[in-house]
């Protein structure tokens, strides 16, 4: 059991998400940063999937009322152990009564604490996970408070796991300007030449108006092409007749404004999408501060499944570097 000291900024059970209900309007919430959320889990011997708590900016105060292994990946975040700084991306021991706490997280947005045997909530149409918006799965459908306790499975031999490390090489940068890759949609005929034009070319400025649900990016122009929005849709050139927005949809409301919908995604609605981002670069938005700077870079199917073999690739290799 793990009694929670303090709740932190916005601290939730997260698992690898909740698959088979969107066409219900239930998005698959889950982990913002899979490759971390992922290796935190195999630090400790769990499954891939196993549930897991995921910090945001300011993390918890946990006290652990018996003994097992932990591990922290994700932004830098520097976790304390009683009074010692622990490090991150390794296996750590931890004895009954430890209080695990953490400064704020540099550089990135979301750090992941995986416990060995997980953390044993009740799954909810399948899923650990919470998914805030809809107030399921997780501890009760919300973030975790002061007071809270959580229940942890248990694994055998969990003592075996003390010391294993990822290598610095393998450990992901969360540097404060990069590359957006997305495959283009069909509906990008809604901008204007000169409108697609920018999109692509401008250097864009990420929002403080961002969370789990969508990233906000402004800082540029897009004109949209000519032309009366189509029956049933609004008034607004970038409204279109509702539809289904998968998740890393490329929305552009207005002119000067896109957004990236993320896990908590609504599952659909009537503001154009032009594309939609690669999966493996959703968890590097998630893990970037307010103000860092991305351009979108339009990839064919070929070469986005080239960067996911690649993305896999390095879980692969840190997998093994686990088990020898």
């Amino acid at each position: 059991m793990i009694h929670v000291l303090e709740g932190g900024l916005l601290t939730t059970v997260q698992d690898a998400g909740r698959f088979g209900y969107y066409s219900q309007g239930v998005a698959p919430a889950g982990a913002a940063d899979p490759f971390s959320f992922t290796v935190a889990n195999w630090l400790v011997g769990n499954e891939a999937n196993a549930a897991a708590l995921e910090v945001m900016l300011r993390g918890p105060r946990l006290a652990f009322e018996e003994e097992t292994v932990i591990a922290v990946t994700g932004a830098p975040c520097r976790p304390h152990l009683n009074t010692e700084e622990i490090p991150m991306w390794e296996a750590i021991a931890v004895r009954k009564g430890d209080v695990l706490s953490f400064k704020h997280t540099r550089g990135g947005v979301h750090a992941y604490i995986a416990v060995a045997g997980q953390i044993e909530v009740p799954p909810d149409l399948d899923s650990r996970s919470t998914y805030l918006a809809s107030r399921i799965g997780g501890f009760g459908g919300r973030a975790l408070r002061n007071g809270d306790r959580l229940p942890v499975g248990s694994l055998p031999s969990i003592l075996n796991r003390r010391g294993k490390v990822v290598p610095e090489s393998l450990r992901p940068v969360f540097a404060p300007s990069f590359d957006i890759h997305f495959i283009m949609g069909i509906r990008s005929d809604k901008l204007s030449d000169e409108g697609l034009k920018q999109f692509l070319n401008t250097e864009w400025r990420i929002s403080t108006e961002s969370n789990r649900t969508g990233y906000r990016f402004k800082d540029g122009r897009i004109p949209f092409a000519p032309g009366d929005p189509p029956f049933g849709a609004g008034n607004n050139p970038s409204n279109v007749v509702d539809y289904i927005y998968p998740v890393g949809s490329i929305l552009i409301p207005n002119e000067q404004e896109i957004i990236v919908l993320l896990n908590d995604t609504p599952t659909g609605g009537g503001y154009v999408s032009v594309g939609t981002v690669i999966r493996q670069d959703l968890g590097r938005i998630a893990q970037s501060m307010p103000n860092a700077t991305v351009r979108f870079v339009a990839v064919t199917l070929e070469q986005a499944l080239e960067l996911r073999k690649q993305y896999r690739h390095t879980l692969l290799q840190i997998k093994d570097s686990l088990l020898s």
